[in-house]
């Protein structure tokens, strides 16, 4: 949405935003229709991915912006769009078989999730599979066209992360209307026109801007601290104190 408000310079954007910025690796949708769509964009381009960077092609006339938050947020924030998500028409999509949706309490779910040691390259939601991602982008934060940002920053200070990124996209400076409309509230109030729900796959889009804020502190002390040491132990010392600051 940020990278939309700076290209089109209005709130109201021309196309839904899922148009506008397909997602690349979705399934739902057939890659030759993807790319047709893409190849007929005269605008500049910004395209959505969960790929992390060692599985794409890296381009110098490209930038990627890498957004980062705490684990055990964005984790809480997977578990509920997993409640989110119509099962049987993403099966009916992609041609596999539908999967039963597996939904314990969220306190057991985050349990699996910390103790959970699958490869991030056949699991990329989970815990190794997140720090495998974000610890590839930190090692490449140097390199001219790669961007970090941090989802408390954006929430702390929208104005100026929005700056910082028009300086590194060579676009001009967000003007108050813009930074309004990038807001989550402000998003979740346009729900229909801003939710990424490719071919609606989403129960209700409105609840996909479920509430973007911390969640940390609902979560007992004994599981953030064990999830402490498998962060130690997943993810580089000095990539730690960055991912896990407050805003």
């Amino acid at each position: 949405m940020i990278c939309g408000l700076l290209v089109f310079r209005t709130p109201d954007l021309p196309a839904p935003l899922p148009a506008l910025s397909p997602w690349l690796d979705w399934l739902g949708a057939p890659r030759d229709g993807v790319m047709d769509r893409l190849e007929a964009q005269d605008h500049r381009r910004f395209i959505k991915t969960h790929t992390p960077l060692d599985g794409l092609p890296l381009d110098p006339r490209a930038t990627y912006i890498v957004v980062g938050r705490h684990p055990l947020d964005a984790a809480v924030s997977l578990y509920h769009q997993g409640a989110n998500l119509d099962r049987a028409r993403i099966a009916e999509l992609t041609g596999n078989p539908e999967v039963p949706p597996d939904h314990p309490p969220l306190t057991d779910w985050l349990e699996d999730w910390v103790a959970g040691d699958p490869s991030p390259q056949d699991e990329l939601d989970s815990l190794p599979g997140v720090l495998h991602h974000l610890t590839d982008a930190w090692a490449r934060r140097d390199e001219g066209n790669v961007v970090l940002v941090h989802y408390a920053d954006l929430l702390a200070d929208l104005d100026g992360e929005m700056g910082r990124l028009a300086a590194r996209l060579d676009l001009a400076a967000p003007t108050p209307d813009l930074v309004a409309a990038a807001r989550f509230d402000a998003m979740r109030d346009r729900a229909d026109e801003l939710a990424p729900d490719a071919g609606g796959i989403l129960r209700d889009r409105q609840a996909f801007f479920r509430r973007g804020s911390t969640a940390r502190a609902d979560l007992s002390a004994d599981l953030v601290t064990r999830y402490d040491a498998r962060a130690v132990a997943l993810a580089p010392a000095d990539l730690l104190p960055w991912l896990h600051r407050p805003a």
